[in-house]
């Protein structure tokens, strides 16, 4: 039994060891790959959702036939699509002028809105073909909110498209509250699902204070500034009313600013009834304005596939292991905070 408990625990140590062994040959030869690449910001990739949809309803309708119906329907889609393309080679020859395009950029957003630098390359990348005149960009955005800075940025690139005068609307299935209405408002339209989470048109910061918990311990915390108002409230020094009201003061700023930033792109909007930090589901959404329809973002680009040619735009940023590892992690505890947060503010549905 020794020898077997012995025997045991080497295998334990030697499993541990080559584990680590490969972690770190991964993180040293991922981090070589990404120093050493031509192109180490990422690629953009561009995918027709035209065919995605065509797709989906060709299977099912494949699914249902039978063999001698999905033959003859196989036969009679390939003379179809022979016959499209004449034609649509001829008609291309006899006007030379671009069908319209709708392109899609998706935003999911945590804590920092770490999607923006993507977000930023997509929407450049877009501008760059965009027609205002039969063009369109669509953002499915989803979001509860983060940094007022991380969110000012991404929603300042939305703006881009708006004042370049391109039609933008923004599709909201879940949750666009917050920093993520930021976002949304800038839209010449907003659309959303039946039960989706929409505004908190507010500003929140809360930190907790040490202090005298270090005193009770006999340890001293010193803050030392150079500025009257560098430092309002600490975590681990005294902090003050006089500190306090400084804070306030700004949180109010803060809020007015997003008020003035919804109210300039959403005029018809009652600021003063929406601006108080609450939420509404879609139709409520709906009945203050904050929103323009009820409709899922499927729904809406299902339509516009018979409007033009409908083009997902996505710009994939390369990670090496340590940093998909670290961002993973960051995103699974940002979300699960999320989550417990919102099933403590919609309590009072249930």
């Amino acid at each position: 039994m020794e020898f077997i408990s012995e025997y045991g625990l080497f295998l334990a140590k030697v499993a541990t060891f080559v584990v680590a062994v490969i972690i770190l040959v991964a993180v040293i030869v991922s981090a070589s790959k990404h120093n050493d690449s031509d192109d180490d910001e990422g690629e953009l990739k561009v995918r027709n959702l035209n065919d995605k949809y065509r797709n989906l309803k060709e299977s099912i309708q494949a699914k249902l036939m039978s063999d001698d119906e999905y033959k003859a329907w196989s036969k009679q889609k390939k003379k179809e699509e022979k016959a499209k393309k004449k034609a649509a080679k001829t008609k291309a020859e006899e006007d030379s002028k671009p069908k319209s395009r709708i392109y899609v950029i998706d935003f999911d957003g945590d804590i920092k809105a770490s999607d923006t630098d993507a977000l930023r390359r997509s929407v450049s990348a877009v501008l760059s073909v965009a027609d205002p005149e039969k063009d369109e960009v669509v953002v499915r955005l989803e979001s509860g909110g983060g940094l007022v800075h991380a969110y000012g940025l991404a929603s300042a690139q939305l703006d881009r498209i708006r004042s370049k005068g391109v039609p933008l609307t923004a599709c909201v299935d879940k949750v666009a509250a917050s920093g993520g209405y930021m976002m949304a408002c800038v839209a010449d339209k907003i659309l959303a699902s039946p039960f989706a989470v929409i505004g908190s048109i507010g500003v929140v910061a809360q930190l907790p204070n040490f202090h005298r918990l270090l005193e009770k311990n006999n340890v001293d915390f010193e803050v030392l500034t150079a500025g009257e108002h560098k430092r309002t409230l600490t975590m681990f020094g005294e902090n003050t009313e006089k500190g306090r009201q400084k804070f306030l003061e700004d949180l109010e700023d803060t809020h007015g600013l997003f008020k003035e930033y919804v109210s300039e792109r959403r005029p018809d909007l009652d600021i003063k009834a929406v601006a108080n930090g609450d939420i509404w589901f879609g139709k409520r959404a709906l009945d203050v304005k904050l929103i323009d329809d009820i409709k899922t973002s499927d729904e809406y680009l299902i339509e516009a596939c018979d409007r033009g040619e409908v083009v997902s735009v996505s710009f994939q940023q390369k990670r090496t292991l340590a940093e998909k590892i670290g961002i993973a992690t960051s995103t699974a505890l940002e979300r699960s905070v999320w989550k417990v947060l919102s099933a403590f503010r919609n309590q009072k549905i249930q």
